[in-house]
C-alpha cells in the first residue's frame, strides 16, 4: 500500500477516551452483550453481570441487517430507549450499529459508540456522515473487502471530522464452508503496521460457532488485538438472534482468565 493513500492513520497510536474508559493500542477493551435485543430485562441481566466481569462495554443490536426479510429485525427506537436506560443505570458504555444516513441524528443520542456493520462499510454517505458527530465509531471489516478499502473507509469518517474511528476484524468470506466466515488474524499485525487506529476482533461472526469463540479470541489477543466484540448472553439457546455463535457467561469468564496471561506479551492495560 503507498503510504499517500491514507492521509490521516500515522504518527502516535490514536488513543479514545470515553466515560473514564480508554481505547488504543496501552490498553484492552472487552465488548460484549447481546446480537440483538429482545426486552429490556434481558439486555439489564447481562449488563449486569459483565460489569461484574470488570467488562465497561456492552452491546446490543437496536436495527439489525438480516440476509431474509423474514428474520427480526431489531426492536428499532424501542430498543435505543432499552440501551441508553442499562447504559444509565450500570454506568456501562454502550455499543450499537446504525445502519442508514437517515437514523445517525437519533442513535448518537442514544448509543455511547455507533458501529458500522460489514454490509455498510462502503456506504460512504454514512461515512461522511458519521464523520460529523462526536461519538466514537466502529467499522467493522466488509466481509469481501481488502485491508486498503478498510482502512480507506475509516478514512472518509476522520476526513469528515470524527477521528475517533475504530477498525474491527469480523472475518472475510471465502472458499471455506465449515464457519460463517474465515477470520483473517494476520489483519492484526497488518493494521498495526499501516495505521494508528485501534484493531479489535469479532470472534463470532467470523466463525459463526460458539465452541470456536474461547480459541479464536485468544489467537486474536495473542496476535495483538487491541480488543474484542463478542455475542453473549446468559442463555444463548434461547435468544431470537445468531445463537449458534453466541456465547454464555461462564464461556466469556474463561476467555477472560486466558486473556489476562496473554496481554503480558503486550504489555496492555
Amino acid at each position: 500500500m503507498k503510504e499517500s493513500i491514507l492521509k490521516h492513520q500515522s504518527g502516535e497510536p490514536l488513543e479514545i477516551c470515553i466515560k473514564g474508559q480508554k481505547i488504543g493500542r496501552s490498553h484492552f477493551t472487552m465488548i460484549a452483550g447481546p446480537c440483538t435485543i429482545e426486552n429490556y430485562e434481558d439486555l439489564h441481566t447481562v449488563a449486569v453481570e459483565l460489569k461484574k466481569m470488570g467488562i465497561h462495554f456492552f452491546r446490543g443490536g437496536a436495527y439489525k441487517m438480516r440476509t431474509s426479510p423474514y428474520n427480526f429485525q431489531g426492536l428499532g427506537k424501542t430498543g435505543l430507549e432499552y440501551i441508553k436506560k442499562v447504559a444509565d443505570e450500570t454506568g456501562m458504555i454502550s455499543v450499537s450499529e446504525v445502519v442508514s444516513v437517515e437514523d445517525v441524528e437519533m442513535i448518537k443520542e442514544y448509543v455511547d459508540i455507533l458501529q458500522v456493520g460489514t454490509r455498510n462499510m462502503s456506504n460512504y454517505r454514512l461515512l461522511l456522515k458519521l464523520g460529523k458527530v462526536k461519538n466514537p465509531v466502529i467499522i467493522k471489516r466488509g466481509f469481501s473487502s481488502t485491508i486498503e478499502e478498510w482502512l480507506l473507509a475509516a478514512e472518509h469518517v476522520i476526513e469528515a471530522g470524527n477521528p475517533n474511528v475504530i477498525l474491527c476484524e469480523r472475518g472475510i468470506r471465502t472458499y471455506e464452508t465449515y464457519t460463517r466466515y474465515t477470520l483473517d488474524i494476520s489483519a492484526v499485525p497488518a493494521i498495526k503496521e499501516l495505521s494508528n487506529l485501534p484493531i479489535i476482533v469479532d470472534p463470532s461472526h467470523s466463525s459463526g460457532r460458539r465452541e470456536m469463540i474461547k480459541s479464536l479470541s485468544w489467537a486474536a489477543v495473542a496476535a495483538g488485538a487491541d480488543g474484542l466484540l463478542i455475542e453473549t448472553h446468559f442463555s444463548p439457546d434461547n435468544t431470537v438472534c445468531d445463537s449458534k455463535q453466541t456465547i454464555d457467561l461462564e464461556i466469556l469468564k474463561d476467555i477472560i482468565k486466558g486473556n489476562n496471561k496473554l496481554l503480558n506479551l503486550w504489555n496492555k492495560n
